[in-house]
């Protein structure tokens, strides 16, 4: 019988570390929808450490509502120190801006950094930007210690032009944030403790084996 429970909680906590490991890979997704108008976008974290950055972003808004994403700005939780570089990019229009104003209509805050096409937000040309149904990434470098992706993503704002091909603009921001999940780390803790609770186990039985 104590083998068998032994076996099961070896059992119990692989099934629970693949889960939470599942978990981990769907949770990096968000989705963006402006304030204003409806134009939609995705952004997927692909990385997130302390010094880097990885994000790709894509434009979701092929009808009925379009627009081209001209601006990316990050609003970073807390004070955060030192400076932030663009590492790549394959949207080449882009350049980073570090204290960007969020000059734009439902926004009162100042981006730590900014992905921009033109001198400001706002943007510049639209068709520069990532246009309907297309991807862009971007890995940044900089100073993200303590950052978890549902803090960067709640603080991330999408600038569109062009929506609906008639010039006008929005901002999009993110609807929801996936719940927070445990990092590798907790996982390899978890499974440490039920490897620990079951050489515990072996280790009564064959002192109760000596008696």
């Amino acid at each position: 019988m104590k083998k068998f429970l032994t076996k099961g909680i070896l059992a119990l906590g692989a099934v629970m570390i693949l889960s939470l490991t599942g978990t981990i890979a769907q949770a990096d997704t968000f989705t963006f929808t402006g304030i204003n108008t409806g134009v939609t976008s995705t952004v997927n974290i692909t990385q997130l450490s302390n010094n880097l950055l990885s994000i790709t972003v894509t434009n979701t808004s092929t009808g009925p509502i379009t627009g081209k994403i001209t601006g990316i700005g990050i609003d970073l939780p807390g004070t955060v120190n030192g400076g932030f570089t663009l590492a790549s990019a394959t949207n080449s229009n882009y350049t980073l801006a570090m204290q960007v104003s969020g000059n734009a209509a439902g926004i009162n805050r100042t981006f730590e950094f900014a992905l921009l096409t033109g001198l400001n937000f706002n943007g510049d040309n639209p068709n520069l930007g990532i246009i309907e149904a297309a991807s862009a990434s971007f890995t940044i470098s900089g100073n993200f210690t303590g950052v978890s992706q549902q803090q960067l993503a709640l603080g991330m704002f999408l600038r569109f032009q062009d929506v609906n091909a008639g010039g006008g603009s929005d901002v999009a921001r993110s609807d929801s944030a996936p719940p927070e999940v445990p990092e590798p780390a907790s996982m390899v803790l978890l499974g440490t403790g039920l490897a620990g609770l079951a050489g515990s186990i072996r280790k009564r039985r064959r002192a109760a084996k000596a008696e």
